[in-house]
């Protein structure tokens, strides 16, 4: 039997162009916010867009798509400096609270997963053991993690104590030489690959303490969490600890109360405002870049007055939460960022991302759910943003008492 013809002529071109979403032709800095950065904050920012460009762009979404954690980056990250999320440290190359901004965005433009990488073993792990740990626990913990060298957790949020974290139910009980810890821990990156987390528990005052835990001691488990639709590419475990010894001297000495736990979260709170610039600048540029290059009807995208209009619509937005997060970050640098503002930073922030993201999600049409197309994994991976380091409504109501001046906590 022969095959029949269809009687159909396909014309030449009839293959799908690839698009290049990455380019860098796209103006992500409309209102020039950016322009006067000093070359120091601007080294750090180049610094962190040429690592993504180099050892993140080319196969970051094959590691989403199969949930592998790309390891290896912890090294190059860490060789590269850029743990530090602006904490200074003797013989090192300063870092201004608006550098480590700018590396937060550069990260989160490039992938959503090794922006939480930086954020969890820089901003959490390593600010832990900065703020609180002792000149020894400084050099034996602090410093590897800096390098990359020491894979480094922090284990704050349990089962069934998320954004009320400060009833967290661990216990650390005194024995002699140390502690033992007992307790569950869930969402914790970094958790389940090996090195040190830092646990939160109460001791047996109720005091909340930290510990420097090792992730191989006895009772430690740890289950990678699977399924997760966001942040793909960063593993995130679920910790049971059954009696796990902790020594004194793996005991965080100026992590006492609550409070020197909300002193490390409240670093971290305009990292995530800054982390939503990224994925907010990644779904522009990758929708103005498609715009331009996807033919339909015989023209590009770009000239369609609807589509100029969704351009327009997402530039406006973008550069609303640059212009926010800036302003943040030069009261933060003089010590007179509030927590309510910091809330009003990532409450901000991250809905808008959410809204350019979906934006940019529908322009792309079939082709926005592809996650090699860069839009799908950023709209995937702002979820989580969202919410961790304090949901939406817990930085509504802390801004809400703000205004009122009336707490509505339960």
């Amino acid at each position: 039997m022969t095959e029949q013809s269809t009687g159909l002529d396909f014309p030449d071109g009839v293959v799908e162009p690839d698009y290049d979403l990455w380019s860098g032709d796209v103006n992500v800095d409309p209102t020039g916010v950016f322009a006067d950065i000093d070359d120091a904050d601007n080294a750090w920012r180049t610094k962190a867009r040429n690592f993504v460009l180099d050892e993140v762009k080319a196969d970051i979404h094959e590691h989403w798509d199969k949930a592998e954690y790309p390891v290896h980056l912890i090294k190059k990250l860490g060789e590269a400096d850029l743990f530090r999320d602006g904490m200074n440290v003797e013989s090192r190359e300063k870092m201004t609270p608006l550098a480590a901004g700018l590396v937060n965005m550069e990260m989160a433009r490039g992938d959503g997963s090794v922006a939480t990488i930086v954020g969890v073993q820089g901003g959490l792990a390593l600010r832990s053991v900065l703020f609180c740990g002792s000149p020894e626990q400084v050099q034996k913990y602090a410093l590897p993690m800096m390098n990359g060298e020491l894979p480094g957790a922090f284990a704050l949020t349990e089962p069934t104590h998320g954004s009320d974290s400060v009833s967290l139910e661990t216990r650390a009980t005194k024995v002699a030489g140390g502690y033992r810890i007992s307790g569950e821990k869930k969402w914790i990156g970094n958790g389940s690959i090996g090195g040190v987390t830092i646990v939160w528990a109460r001791d047996d005052e109720g005091k909340v303490r930290g510990f420097v835990v090792h992730q191989d001691a006895e009772g430690y488990s740890a289950t990678t969490i699977a399924n997760k639709l966001s942040l793909r590419a960063i593993w995130q475990a679920h910790i049971r600890m059954e009696n796990v010894f902790v020594p004194d001297e793996d005991v965080l000495p100026d992590a006492t109360s609550f409070k020197d736990t909300s002193r490390v979260l409240f670093a971290t709170r305009l990292g995530v405002a800054w982390s939503a610039v990224g994925h907010a600048t990644a779904c522009y540029e990758s929708a103005v870049n498609y715009a331009k290059q996807r033919v339909q009807f015989g023209r590009p995208l770009a000239a369609s007055q609807i589509v100029q209009e969704r351009l327009a619509r997402m530039q406006s937005e973008l550069a609303s939460i640059q212009v926010l997060v800036m302003q943040a970050t030069k009261r933060e640098t003089t010590g007179e960022l509030t927590g309510p503002q910091a809330s009003l930073a990532k409450y901000t922030a991250t809905r808008t991302a959410r809204a350019i993201a979906a934006n940019a999600r529908d322009l792309l049409g079939g082709n926005g759910i592809l996650t090699s197309n860069r839009v799908a994994r950023h709209f995937a991976d702002i979820e989580a943003i969202h919410t961790y380091e304090g949901t939406e409504t817990v930085q509504a109501l802390i801004m809400g008492r703000d205004i009122t001046g009336i707490s509505a906590f339960a």
